[in-house]
């Protein structure tokens, strides 16, 4: 399985969550088997300073994750997720190790609304 987590810099497992995952300008990439991480590769999010609806979840898709963990998303982003089978997970924070073990875990399981998404419903500000 391979895991993307959003970062906001580039330090591989030691890198920061980004609070947002269409903001961030880094995507860890781990791949984990039997619950092992067994490669880390870290990738720049090519729409970090600008991306339109579908654009990063299509490009999570290209990297071959079934996982994304960040921090929070919005409603269309999980959406967008789901309709690409792959688990979005929210409420990731501390270090893309610490959150893909909080994942591997099932502390971070399900993706949750973030709270600009809730108030700006329908807005661009949704993914």
């Amino acid at each position: 399985m391979r895991i993307a987590v959003s970062a906001d810099n580039d330090m591989g497992l030691d890198s920061s969550v980004s609070h947002h995952f269409g903001r961030c300008p880094f995507f860890v990439l781990a791949d984990v088997d039997d619950g092992e991480i067994t490669q880390v590769t870290t990738v720049e999010n090519p729409f970090y300073t600008n991306h339109r609806p579908g654009e990063v979840p299509a490009f999570i898709q290209a990297q071959g994750a079934s996982v994304i963990i960040c921090g929070g998303m919005g409603r269309r982003a999980i959406a967008e997720f789901s309709q690409r089978q792959i688990d979005a997970a929210t409420g990731g924070s501390g270090t893309a190790r610490t959150a893909i073990q909080g994942y591997m875990g099932g502390d971070l399981r399900e993706a949750a609304p973030c709270k600009e998404s809730v108030e700006h419903a329908g807005s661009d500000h949704s993914e």
